[in-house]
C-alpha cells in the first residue's frame, strides 16, 4: 500500500510540472542522399536521442506547467556521411508563442542553419555541460534551445531573455576553437557565433525591444482591440528602421523577417489604405529582397 501511494504521489508531482520545451524533431536524408537499412535505423536512434536531450533536459530554473511548455520544432536533413559515425547536413529550428486568450500560435523562430557536421554513435547518450565543449551535436543543440528560450522570455518581458543569451554565447565561446564550423567570428557573419553576439551588443537592443513591443503589446491585445495592436505591431517595425540603416542586412533583423513575413501580410491585408501604405514601406525597407511580397498587402 505504501507503495502505491508512493507511486501515485510520484505521478501526481511530474504531472504537476513540465521541462521548458516540447519539442518535435525529425531527422531525414536528403534526396539525392541514398540510405540503407542501417542509416535508417542509424536515424531513427538519432531522432529519439535528441527528442530525450531537448524535452528532458532542464533548461532553466522556473516551474513551467505541461500547457506553458514552449513549442519548437526541429528538423535536420542529412546530406553525406563521410564515416560511419560522421555526418553532415542542416538544421531549421522553429519556435512559435501562444497569442494571449487566443488559440493562435505566432512564429518567434526560424533559422535554418547549413553548418551542421555531427559525429555520432549509435547507443552513445547525449551529455551536455555548459562550462566546457563536449561535442558538436550537444553543443548546437543546447545553443538552439537557449536562443529558443531567450527569443520566448523576451516577447514577455523587456530583455527577459538575456540570461539564455548568456548562455548561448558561453558555449559558442566553448565551441569556437573545436574547429567545427558555425561557430568562428572569422568569415561570413551569419553563423550561430554572431547570431548570439549580435543579440547581446546594445546596438541590437531594438530587436529585442520590437519583440516586446510586437508579442506583449501587440497581438496579445488583438483579442481585445485589434486596431490598437495592429498600430503597436507598426511601431515596433518603425523601431527598426534606424538599425537596418545603420547594419543594412543584418543576420538578426533577417531572422525577425524570416519569423514575421507571412503574419505580417496576413494581418495588414486586413488595415485600411493609410495602415496599409506605411505597412508595406516599412517592410520593404527592412526586408527589400521581399519588397514584391509585401506588395500583396495593396490587393
Amino acid at each position: 500500500m505504501k507503495r502505491l501511494l508512493y507511486i501515485l504521489i510520484s505521478i501526481l508531482g511530474l504531472n504537476a510540472s513540465a521541462q521548458e520545451l516540447n519539442c518535435e524533431v525529425n531527422v531525414i536524408n536528403a534526396p539525392a542522399f541514398q540510405v540503407g537499412p542501417v542509416e535508417k535505423e542509424i536515424f531513427s536512434e538519432l531522432q529519439a536521442s535528441i527528442y530525450d536531450f531537448m524535452n528532458n533536459t532542464r533548461w532553466t530554473t522556473d516551474v513551467f506547467e505541461i500547457e506553458e511548455r514552449i513549442n519548437m520544432s526541429i528538423l535536420i536533413t542529412i546530406t553525406a556521411a563521410p564515416s560511419t559515425s560522421s555526418y553532415e547536413g542542416k538544421i531549421q529550428v522553429q519556435s512559435t508563442r501562444p497569442v494571449y486568450n487566443t488559440a493562435y500560435n505566432t512564429t518567434l523562430f526560424n533559422f535554418m542553419d547549413d553548418n551542421f557536421k555531427i559525429t555520432y554513435a549509435r547507443n552513445t547518450a547525449l551529455l551536455f555541460s555548459i562550462d566546457r565543449y563536449r561535442d558538436n551535436l550537444t553543443s548546437i543543440l543546447a545553443f538552439y534551445a537557449y536562443m529558443v528560450l531567450a527569443y520566448d522570455y523576451d516577447s514577455f518581458s523587456p530583455e527577459g531573455g538575456t540570461p539564455y543569451f548568456t548562455k548561448a554565447q558561453i558555449i559558442a565561446n566553448n565551441a569556437k576553437n573545436s574547429g567545427d564550423a558555425g561557430w568562428q567570428a572569422a568569415g561570413k557573419q551569419n553563423n550561430r557565433y554572431w547570431m548570439v553576439d549580435n543579440a547581446l551588443q546594445s546596438v541590437f537592443k531594438p530587436v529585442r525591444a520590437a519583440y516586446y513591443t510586437y508579442h506583449r503589446e501587440g497581438f496579445d491585445i488583438m483579442y481585445n482591440d485589434i486596431a490598437a495592436g495592429r498600430v503597436k505591431v507598426l511601431e515596433a517595425l518603425e523601431s527598426l528602421a534606424p538599425l537596418q540603416r545603420s547594419r543594412p542586412g543584418n543576420l538578426n533583423m533577417q531572422i525577425f523577417m524570416t519569423a514575421k513575413s507571412a503574419e505580417l501580410i496576413d494581418l495588414f491585408s486586413q488595415s485600411d489604405p493609410g495602415e496599409k501604405n506605411k505597412a508595406v514601406s516599412i517592410l520593404k525597407r527592412l526586408d527589400p529582397t521581399s519588397s514584391s511580397k509585401y506588395q500583396e498587402i495593396m490587393n
